[in-house]
């Protein structure tokens, strides 16, 4: 049974790899993908979504979302992931453009077009914290929210206590964690330890010799300080695509799965 999935992402590297992941699945068909604001600008994260979604050759439109978080500025992640999001690695632009419409019309639309929709949440919530204030209701519609956000039971990635996504647009995730959607919670524990590809994992990743393979491993190599992180957000993933296979090494099974 084919299922659907709407992905929002603030598309840097670790993003892209999570598309890859969703949109070689061959159970899941991604209806949309709608972008905002948050490791990069919103139309940095397009125009990445873009990318990823040709290097898929899939056929999946992108709609761009909010530039911002609600109430305070954008602070983003490029020290991190580079101003590309993807690592300054020089990939050339997408060819295509965003599609026309708005991310929050798209994510309502999509919840009334399809009962059985999932909804993947990879950045801030801010999208939809907006789709929630324009109809309350739609909590009551959606059949499943996975979300990753928050540091339940860690150290936070942005400070001791915080995690980015959520940091970044708290009011956001105010609103959605207590709008009573059906959310299932991806942590930064859970993105962290044996979840980190190891070098074997690269490795056998690599050896594949596949262009997806070779951008799913370059994108996220920034900088050799930050290899532990960089190779460690599969998990957000993994649960909806194959809860059985979360665990001590289920995260580098399903990504290099994506990138054959």
């Amino acid at each position: 049974m084919i299922r659907h999935f709407l992905i929002d992402t603030d598309t840097a590297s670790d993003d892209a790899v999570a598309l890859i992941m969703a949109l070689r699945a061959s159970d899941v068909e991604v209806v949309a993908i709608t972008t905002v604001a948050g490791n990069v600008g919103v139309d940095q994260a397009t125009s990445n979504a873009l990318y990823t979604v040709e290097l898929c050759s899939a056929t999946v439109p992108v709609y761009r979302g909010a530039p911002k978080p609600l109430h305070r500025p954008l602070q983003d992640a490029t020290w991190f992931h580079g101003k590309d999001g993807l690592g300054d690695k020089g990939y050339s632009p997408a060819s295509s453009q965003p599609s026309a419409g708005e991310a929050v019309d798209v994510i309502l639309d999509s919840i009334a077009r399809y009962p059985d929709l999932e909804l993947v949440t990879l950045g801030p919530l801010t999208n939809i914290a907006l789709a929630l204030q324009r109809r309350p209701s739609l909590a009551e519609r959606l059949k499943r929210c996975v979300l990753m956000g928050g540091a339940p039971c860690c150290v936070g990635n942005v400070t001791p206590a915080a995690e980015y996504n959520i940091w970044t647009d708290p009011e956001a995730a105010q609103i959605v964690l207590r709008s009573g959607l059906p959310v299932d919670l991806i942590g930064w524990h859970l993105c962290r330890g044996q979840a980190v590809l190891n070098p074997a994992d690269i490795a056998h990743t690599l050896a594949l010799n596949t262009g997806l393979a070779r951008f799913s491993i370059d994108s996220l190599w920034h900088h050799t300080r930050w290899t532990s992180c960089a190779f460690s957000r599969c998990p957000r993933l993994c649960l909806p695509l194959a809860p059985s296979t979360v665990g001590a090494t289920g995260a580098p099974r399903t990504m290099v799965a994506g990138c054959a």
